[in-house]
């Protein structure tokens, strides 16, 4: 027998248990987990509440983790609490071959786990829908989050002439600052005229792009900082599922209103991500901040993200 993290009811935290090991089909490989995180995607899936469904109980969670497999140290997707399986928070699992992406030498596995699936966001809805080009300015909201914290550096690294963060929290907006926003903005009334103000006063001119995790209120007040044709990319609603958008502020300025998900990226376009994700770990130019729990230590630290409580990205590390 070997050993999981078993979501038995919705809403429930995982609990340690004897498990065992997966028996690979034709295609798959068995990954030796060396680091899962929790990201809130897991925490949806398993709440039952996500548009994929109930998932199939008792199940494994994790949709993603870093594991060695044929002698490699790759990182892995899986589709648990999507679709009936199992996911990274366990010691082994069985994973087909062809989403298995070999790390670079240097890629530390644990802060490549952290960013992972977050990072590939920041980094596409930048670059692939944001269109981002260097020398322009960039808004990012939920600066302090793993996809901002990604974004603000990603911008950076691709060349963004000054990027601003909003954050609701003082410790997201310092970690937005040590991620190298050029300002951070404070997040801390629903005045949209007071937010629009703020952020205005710290760009230079007008921003060309938005990259907005959060949508409601600070969204609303961020895209009136965007140029005449400036590019609003949302993925995400932590700040509400509607918002006080006017259309007035959409067709005045003939702003680009664009969705992004990771669920529609193609294995390749994902695999593609990933590695320049994991470039950018192995040679010091991307990190997140984070920390790492044992195996016994997972339930507690998923009540506490649950509850937001938990501010920085958890990793399992089984052997940590």
């Amino acid at each position: 027998m070997s050993w999981a993290l078993v979501v038995h009811s919705p809403g429930e935290p995982p609990k340690l248990v004897e498990w065992s090991p997966p028996a690979p089909r034709p295609g798959e490989v068995l990954v030796a987990v060396t680091a899962a995180p929790i990201t809130p995607l897991d925490l949806l899936c398993a709440s039952g509440t996500s548009y994929f469904g109930l998932p199939e109980m008792p199940y494994v969670p994790g949709v993603q983790g870093i594991g060695t497999a044929n002698g490699r140290t790759c990182w892995f997707p899986t589709t648990a609490g999507m679709r009936p399986g199992d996911g990274s928070m366990a010691a082994t699992v069985a994973v087909p071959e062809r989403d298995l992406v070999p790390l670079p030498d240097g890629a530390d596995p644990v802060l490549t786990a952290a960013l992972g699936l977050s990072a590939v966001a920041a980094y596409l809805a930048l670059t692939w829908r944001g269109e981002l080009a260097a020398g322009e300015q960039v808004i990012v909201l939920g600066g302090g989050g793993v996809v901002g914290q990604s974004a603000i550096q990603l911008a950076r690294l691709a060349g963004a002439r000054r990027v601003v963060a909003g954050s609701h929290s003082v410790g997201g907006r310092a970690r937005a600052a040590a991620a190298g926003a050029d300002a951070v903005v404070a997040l801390d009334t629903a005045d949209v005229d007071e937010l629009a103000r703020r952020f205005e006063s710290e760009l230079d001119g007008r921003a060309d792009l938005l990259l907005d995790p959060l949508f409601g209120v600070p969204a609303a007040a961020a895209a009136r900082a965007l140029r005449p044709g400036g590019r609003w990319v949302n993925l995400g609603g932590a700040a509400g599922e509607t918002g006080p958008v006017t259309s007035s502020l959409l067709r005045s300025r003939s702003l680009r209103l664009l969705g992004y998900t990771n669920n529609e990226l193609t294995p390749e376009q994902r695999a593609d991500a990933v590695a320049v994700i994991a470039s950018h770990v192995a040679d010091g130019t991307l990190t997140v901040a984070h920390e790492s729990c044992a195996p016994h230590d997972v339930r507690a630290a998923w009540a506490g993200h649950a509850a937001g409580t938990a501010p920085l990205r958890t990793v399992l590390v089984p052997n940590g």
